[in-house]
Order: structure tokens, then sequence, then C-alpha cells
């Protein structure tokens, strides 16, 4: 036990010594004050108060260096007293261990065995490292894990045949592991002792000799022969033993007495060199499988770890899409897809293409097989229909408004609509005849579908609706109901604003057009709103189109208009002025009307 050191020491200590100045001063203060404080007051302190007052801080002073000295002389002697109590337990535990039948290892909070009994040899041996090395870190990890369990944790350890339950107890006072071992070996074979099992189950050993079959494995040793001793058939051997070498793949199957049909799986088990082969019976699997194997249509089958286990013959290019071959693991990528589908109880059905063949999916989890079914229905015509199907809708819609297209399908022969506000816009190319003979027919027709395709895209741009084009002129409307966009509403019918912008849009895309087309052409439009009907006629190669006055006088406003201006009738600037800049032309004869007043929309305000 280490001395404690001398009390001359301990007085010198500057901690000592600042605390019993301190002390010294408070209480010869106030004692000075006490005593002498009315000499000190009255200026009568003589030369004789100057020892007393001395004695008052020195006596304060010493008290408290002595007191010091003596706690701390004690304090330490009892610390060396712990510590080698402390030294001696540890020695006597080192010692304890060696004695213990089972294993015992001490092992450091870093990991380095310090010390390990002669029964931990097998343990050693199973973890693979000796006194004086040190664990890897995996190990390490899983000791300090179950020592810092709740009740302590345990985890086993195999070495050679024999297999330890190991205990891990941290000791904070020796910052280190202690690590017991119990063998339970005995336990984990009576825990696999398989009398009792309701499924078959076989042992054999390693040279394939038959040792041991359960009662419920008298159909499978019936069925091949086998009695307790013979020899494993060499082909049945073959694929045992690749089993083993292969976990992951799949196990043999054997006929069973009675057209029954078992898979077999073998378990080695190291701790008494025998094989283990555990029976499962395949009979009504195999029921089923033969029913999708005549099934027309697609029809596979996957474990729950994406395995594909079978495939009927109709699968083929549904194996080709999904990259699934009988006995292959699927792209996870690809079971994933498919277990997403399965999860989606309202449609469960994914869709896969090959070959220009297009195949729906439906998957369905066979719990009681503990596995998923993919059955396919080839959908190529049905995806065919819908593409010609939707293909006429929109050719029908290039012809007529859908509202309209719906009330023809809905079994309505005659169609006319009567519209209070209607605005019509006419718009014709100038002098298309005389440049038209300076143009090939390819020619002119290829400049008026770029002319009229910019039409089309201005009357969708403003929410309006193409009624027709007669030769070189074009004719569209505002003022008809909406469809209604992807949110379900239908937006606000369009009105004569909307027209208006789209005829000055015409007027200066027409700029761009005429760079680009390499054509001096120049447009007049004209341009009038008010009541109008409109409907469908005709049984062949009907159009929805527009009649009334209105029509007529928008038409005139064309004819009578000038090029490169958009002309409209009084009438119509009343509805625009508060909007648009309007230039008046004057008085304007007009056919079939006689003298109108017309005006020019210049542009927004």
């Amino acid at each position: 036990m280490p001395a404690s050191p001398p009390w001359y020491r301990i007085a010198a200590d500057r901690g000592v010594l600042v605390r019993a100045a301190l002390t010294g001063l408070g209480v010869g203060t106030l004692l000075t004050i006490v005593n002498q404080g009315e000499a000190i007051q009255a200026g009568t302190m003589g030369p004789g108060s100057a020892l007393p007052i001395a004695v008052t801080f020195v006596v304060p002073f010493l008290v408290s260096l002595l007191s010091s000295v003596i706690a701390l002389r004690l304090e330490r002697r009892s610390s060396a007293v712990t510590t080698a109590l402390l030294e001696r337990e540890i020695a006597a535990i080192n010692r304890f261990p060696g004695q213990n039948p089972n294993p015992v290892m001490r092992i450091t909070a870093d990991g380095l065995m310090t010390y390990a009994n002669a029964s931990s040899a097998p343990v050693r041996a199973g973890l693979g490292v000796e006194v004086g090395a040190t664990l890897g870190e995996a190990t390490l990890s899983r000791i300090r894990t179950a020592a810092a369990a709740t009740p302590p944790g345990t985890f086993e350890v195999t070495g050679g045949r024999r297999t330890f339950e190991i205990l891990s107890v941290h000791i904070p006072e020796l910052g280190a592991y202690n690590v017991y071992g119990t063998d339970v070996t005995a336990a984990k074979v009576v825990a696999r002792f398989p009398d009792r099992n309701t499924n078959a189950v076989l042992r054999m050993s390693p040279a394939g000799r038959l040792t041991y079959a359960n009662a419920a494995s008298l159909p499978i040793t019936r069925a091949l022969g086998l009695e307790v001793g013979d020899p494993v058939p060499d082909g049945l051997l073959g694929e045992l033993q690749a089993a083993l070498a292969d976990p992951p793949g799949p196990p043999p199957e054997v006929p069973g007495e009675g057209g029954r049909t078992f898979r077999l799986t073998p378990v080695l088990i190291p701790e008494f060199d025998f094989v283990n082969l555990y029976g499962t019976e395949l009979t009504a699997e195999k029921a089923i499988d033969r029913i999708p194997t005549q099934n027309p249509n697609p029809v596979l089958r996957l474990s729950r770890t994406g395995r594909v286990t079978f495939a009927n013959p109709a699968s083929a290019l549904v194996q080709q899409a999904l990259g699934a071959e009988v006995g292959t693991e699927l792209d996870p990528a690809v079971f994933a897809r498919i277990l997403a589908a399965g999860d989606d109880l309202t449609q469960p059905t994914l869709e896969v293409e090959a070959e220009g063949r297009i195949f729906r999916l439906r998957v369905v989890s066979m719990y009681e097989y503990d596995a998923i079914n993919v059955y396919g229905t080839d959908i190529t015509a049905a995806r065919q229909v819908e593409a010609l199907s939707a293909a006429n809708e929109q050719l029908l819609l290039n012809i007529l408004p859908s509202s309209i297209a719906e009330r023809l399908r809905g079994g309505e022969t005659v169609i006319a609509d009567r519209f209070d506000d209607m605005a019509v816009l006419f718009a014709d190319v100038v002098g298309f005849t005389a440049l038209s003979a300076r143009l090939s027919p390819a020619e002119v027709i290829d400049l008026l579908n770029r002319f009229f395709t910019m039409c089309d895209e201005l009357a969708d741009r403003h929410g309006l609706e193409k009624i027709k084009t007669v030769g070189d002129a074009y004719m569209v409307v505002g003022g008809l109901p909406r469809e209604p966009g992807s949110d379900g509403v239908a937006p606000l019918a369009s009105g004569p604003a909307d027209v208006a912008d789209m005829g000055l849009a015409m007027l200066e895309e027409l700029a761009r057009f005429r760079d680009s087309a390499g054509a001096d052409i120049e447009v007049r439009i004209g341009m009038h709103a008010g009541p109008a009907v409109a409907g469908v006629i005709g049984l062949k190669k009907f159009i929805y189109d527009v009649w009334g006055d209105t029509v007529n006088t928008a038409s005139r406003m064309e004819s009578t208009g000038v090029p490169g201006r958009l002309q409209v009738t009084a009438e119509t600037r009343e509805r625009l002025v508060e909007a648009f800049e309007l230039e008046r032309r004057g008085i304007v004869e007009v056919k079939g009307k006689g003298p109108i007043e017309t005006w020019f929309v210049v542009g927004r305000r």
C-alpha cells in the first residue's frame, strides 16, 4: 500500500496555505473589531495592543492549516486502502475462472483479450482470437451490444462440433468485459431431433448412407426402396451434395409412394457430422402447376425472393419482357414493380411489351404456397382498338366541336342552336388567283397549308372555334360554349374582344409568315358580332356551320376591306371601343345592305 505524503508537504501545498491565510484574515479581522472596536473608534490604542491583535490573526491561520493537513492525510490513506483492496479482488478474480469448467474470458473495452481460462479454447477457436490478440470489430460489436442489453443479451459461437451461448457482462471498474460461455450443443441437437415431426425427416452420413428416417418419411423411403443403412442412390446423392454447396439453389425433388412428390432440403449438422434431409410434400402444388400448363394465357409463379419457379408454355413473351427464366432471380427493379402491383388492392396489375405484343399482368399472392402467381392477358388487340378509336376521335374533333360530336354520338340527327351573341371573322388572301397562277399546285397547297396552320394555332390560343376554309378564305367564330379543361371547369365563352385579338394577331404573324414563306401575300380581315344559328347539316361529308345576317355582314366587311387591316361595323365598334383603339374609315357601300359606316381596329388600348 503506498504511504501517505508527510505533513510538511501537505502544509506547504499552495491551496492549503491560501485557505489558511483567508481563514486567518477573515476570523482575525472579525475578532479585532469585536475586541478592539471601541479603542479603534476612540483612537486610544497603545503599543500594547499590537501583540493581542497579531495573536487574533495567527491563531485562526494555524488552526485552519492543521485541520487541512489532518483531513488530507486521512483522505489519501483511505483511498490507498481502497485501491489495495480492489487490486486484491482483481487478483482473486483472475485466479477464480481458471478453475471454472465453463469458458471464461476477459476483454478490454478496445477489444484486447487479456485473460482466458483453459475451458474457453473452443470458444477462442470459434472467435479466431487468443490472449494478447485483439478481436475483430464485428465480434467486439456483438459483445458490446449483448452487454448493453437489459437483461444482458447472448449470442452463439461455434467451435469445432460444439456450440456455445455467450453472455457478455460489462465491468466498468475494470474497463473490461467478462465473457462467459455455456455449451448448448446437446440442447441444439435435442431441438433438432425429428421423431415427432409430422413432416418427413431423414438423416444421412457425409458418405451418403441413410442413417435415420422418421415415420412421416415412409412414403419416400418406400418409393426409393431405401432402408436405414442403405446408401442413397448416386443421382439423388449428387443433387443433395450440390444443394448443400449452393444453399440458395433449388433442392432436389423425389417421388413418393402413391404418386406423391416431395422436396428434400439438406441441412448439414456439423456438431455430429451428419446431414438432415427435411421433406416437404409438393403433391398439391404440382397438381396446381399442371393446370396452368394447359392454360392458353401466360402464367408464372415466383418465390417471395423473386425467383421464377414456374412458367407455362404460353408465357414465353412475358418471360422475355420480364427477363425471366425458370430457376433464376428476377432483376430487382422488375421484381419491385411486381410487388408494387400486388400491393395495389384496387388494381393489382402492370403492363409489359415484347415483340409488339402487350400483356396485362395480374399479380396474386399465394400465401398457402408462399409464392406469387402472375397471370397474363394479351391486350394487344384492345390497345390497337383504343389507338384507332383515339385517332377516329381526334379526326372527328378536327371537324366538329367536341360538344357537337358528343351529341351526334348520342343519337341526335338534327343539331341547330341559336346564339344571341356570336362574333364572326373572315380572312382572305389578297390576289390569291394571280399568285396561284405563278406557283405549281404543290406549292399552292403548301402555302395555304402553312397559312391556315398559323390561323389554327391562333384560334386555339384565343379560345375560338374554326368553322371552315373556303378556297383561300378562313372563317372563325367566338361565342360558342368552350370545353372543360383538365380541372373539369369550362372557361368562359369567348367574345368579340377575343376575335378582334385574333384578327390583330393574324396581321402581326403575317409579317413573319411572309419572311419564312418567301411569298409577298396580304390578307383582308372583316368582323361582325350579333345573333346567329349554328348546327350540322347533311348526312355525308357533313360539317358544323354558322348561318345568319351576322355571318353575311362579317363576310362583307372582309370583301370590302383593305389589305393589312381589320374592318368592323359601327355596331361591333361599340362592343370594342372600351378596350381597343379604332380608326374611322367612313361610309362603305355594301352589297345587299347599302351604305354602312365602318371602322378599322388599330390595336389594344
